[in-house]
């Protein structure tokens, strides 16, 4: 019978956590502003470490925004101070090479949430019949006893 999670998958959970932190704690450049570590991919040989990233801001970003690749390369720049915080606090053997990519993921759902307000409406996915006749008495799991 498999595991559910592999070791791989453990490490770069606990990555995910100690980044998060690390970013918003010692990473003291006012070019990164508010990051949000989405994902963190552990290589099978632990030599890299993917780590997906979104920035916290108003307007929609893509991977060209200045913003980010300023924050990219600002958190490039510190990887190998982030490895070595990492590599204290997890007591790990061999460290993965730290590379930080813009997660899109959040625009894109952004995105699809407008495309789909925009043909369906504000509308309830479900219109319910004890909703429209207003008898709220018999609605919910009391009206089974």
């Amino acid at each position: 019978m498999p595991r559910e999670f592999s070791r791989i998958d453990r490490i770069g959970d606990q990555m995910q956590r100690e980044l998060a932190q690390l970013i918003q704690r010692e990473v003291k450049d006012p070019r990164v502003g508010m990051v949000t570590v989405n994902a963190v991919k552990v290589s099978r040989d632990l030599g890299y470490a993917d780590i997906y990233v979104s920035l916290l801001t108003t307007e929609e970003l893509t991977e060209d925004s200045p913003e980010v690749k300023e924050s990219l390369a600002v958190l490039n720049k510190a990887s190998g101070f982030l490895r070595g915080q990492i590599g204290r606090a997890m007591k790990l053997r061999v460290t993965p090479q730290l590379r930080f990519h813009f997660d899109s993921l959040l625009g894109h759902s952004r995105h699809m949430d407008n495309l789909i307000r925009e043909a369906v409406g504000d509308k309830p996915a479900v219109h319910r019949d004890e909703e429209a006749d207003g008898d709220d008495s018999t609605s919910g799991p009391e009206r089974d006893a």
